[in-house]
């Protein structure tokens, strides 16, 4: 008895450990999405120049990320998240210390070599310390790092950049990053590990290749100039790259990433509609800040405190849902979050208007944190349970891979649908300016009596006038784009529910069931 509370209390500091460097590598993307303008002045660059400080963490990640399995089977679990949490440190470190644009970029490579693996290594050593009748808790508290992470970086960044040194943002991940290493080589265990295992390099050098290629046309896709060949080049060889990579896994004796996992309907199911929710997070993650910034003219600060109570009840919830996970599956929680989700969703889009109220945006995004407590943490675990032990490296590395490209997607089919609406929107609002509409009309007549006031002459006050209509419409219709890309989310949702309804209803996998599953996948080899 004494020894199974000895394990107990083991297990939750070592989840204290992964919890650490889970929250401190999420937070850090967000934080510094924050503090690019005050780089850009402090470095003296443009935005071209200063987005590849974020373009290029994100590169690396995609890079790294799948490569993980392969790491830990090879030298374990608790050295690999050893090295990928000091590696983080030292990259902020660095960061830190940067002194130029290029300097910078350099360093977040480092950063988001250790970044990219914390997170799939650190689900493995859950699956490790924990049993599978306990492992919804523990991922909900898990969760609370992956989740609430994005939303509290917003505030905390706004607060450092406006009152203290930029370079905290990165300096404060140090002392955390050297404790967390410490605490993980106390308390971490080793896991077993191959102590020989052939690397495929085809696997390796054809998805980092595809990966890095997609995502880089991803994130550019909104300013692309498709003139220039480089980007056709670039997605061709992407996706080339890729099949290649699919062939090759499902050919070789050892691959790098073990496909035949998608052969498990669950965890096949649960990527699809993690994809999905990722997209349906952007509508507030993303947009939203676009639109209490650039259309509301509210600070960065400003706008992480009106999202910050959401991310607070997406914390509390999280070990919630993870704890009724383990008692009565996913669906009694998913499909009622589901319906949440897209309800508010919808309610939030009505808000997107100059006329709302900060309260009432605070509200409907804690309501759809609701939604999303319930929602993502236990379809991650009911993925993640029926894959065997011995894959679930790989199966983690493989889930968070593909959570990468569909985050880096969701931003960009997120981009595309409010700059496509915009252009529509404005040109149906310009089709009013003629003269059969009599309120156009007496509109712009009344501004060009204004500026004519003013001084100007009739002729500059007239073009005065249409140029400030124009902007009045332009606004309008960013509006109307950003609240129908909210819209579009709350849609989609739906076809999550259809795709929960088809899942299993089983609320854990028990060790037979495990051996089952092993024997399938052994059987498609």
């Amino acid at each position: 008895m004494e020894e199974n509370n000895n394990e107990s209390i083991y297990s939750w500091l070592a989840l204290i450990v992964v919890v650490i460097g889970t929250f401190m590598s999420i937070l850090d993307s967000s934080i510094v999405n924050i503090a690019i303008p005050k780089m850009m002045a402090v470095f003296g660059v443009s935005m071209d120049d200063s987005k590849w400080i974020l373009t290029s963490y994100t590169l690396a990640l995609g890079a790294i990320i799948p490569l993980t399995g392969y790491l830990q089977e090879v030298f374990g679990s608790k050295k690999i998240y050893m090295f990928a949490l000091a590696m983080f440190t030292l990259g902020s470190m660095l960061c830190g210390f940067a002194w130029n644009n290029t300097s910078m970029i350099v360093f977040r490579i480092i950063q988001a070599l250790g970044g990219g693996m914390i997170m799939p290594v650190g689900m493995s050593i859950i699956y490790e310390i924990f049993p599978r009748d306990k492992i919804g808790l523990a991922l909900g508290i898990w969760g609370i790092a992956s989740m609430a992470a994005p939303s509290i970086g917003p505030t905390l960044g706004g607060y450092i950049i406006q009152n203290m040194n930029w370079r905290l943002i990165f300096n404060i991940n140090v002392p955390i990053g050297i404790l967390g290493v410490i605490l993980a080589g106390i308390l971490l265990k080793d896991s077993q590990k191959i102590t020989f295992k052939s690397f495929d390099v085809i696997g390796f050098l054809s998805s980092t290749i595809g990966v890095v290629s997609i995502l880089y046309v991803l994130g550019e896709w909104t300013s692309i100039d498709w003139s220039k060949v480089q980007y056709p080049l670039l997605l061709t060889l992407g996706c080339l790259s890729l099949i290649l990579f699919v062939v090759n896994e499902l050919t070789h004796p050892q691959p790098l990433l073990d496909l035949t996992v998608f052969k498990l309907f669950d965890f096949s199911v649960c990527q699809i509609i993690i994809c999905v929710l990722t997209m349906a997070l952007m509508g507030g993650v993303y947009v939203l800040p676009l639109f209490l910034q650039n259309i509301r003219g509210y600070t960065a600060m400003e706008t992480g405190l009106i999202m910050l109570p959401a991310a607070l009840v997406v914390g509390i919830l999280m070990p919630v849902s993870g704890n009724l996970f383990d008692k009565i599956g996913a669906k009694p929680l998913v499909i009622p979050g589901l319906i949440i989700l897209a309800l508010s969703s919808y309610h939030l889009s009505v808000l997107i208007n100059m006329n709302s109220s900060r309260e009432m945006i605070t509200l409907i995004l804690c309501i759809r944190s609701i939604g999303l407590g319930f929602t993502m943490m236990p379809i991650n675990t009911a993925g993640m349970n029926v894959v065997p032990q011995n894959l679930i490296g790989k199966a983690s590395a493989l889930s968070s891979t593909i959570r990468q490209i569909a985050s880096s997607l969701s931003v960009t089919i997120m981009s595309a649908i409010i700059q496509s609406k915009t252009n529509y929107n404005y040109l149906k609002l310009s089709e009013q300016i003629n003269v059969y509409n009599k309120p156009a009309n007496d509109t712009i007549n009344i501004l060009t009596k204004s500026y004519m006031q003013e001084g100007l002459p009739q002729g500059t006050a007239k073009a005065s006038a249409l140029s400030t209509l124009s902007k009045l419409f332009q606004g309008q219709a960013t509006i109307d784009a950003m609240a129908y890309a909210v819209a579009i989310t709350s849609v989609i949702v739906i076809v999550t529910i259809v795709l929960t309804l088809m899942m299993k209803s089983k609320k854990t996998v028990k060790g037979d069931d495990h051996n089952t599953n092993t024997k399938e996948l052994a059987a498609t080899k």
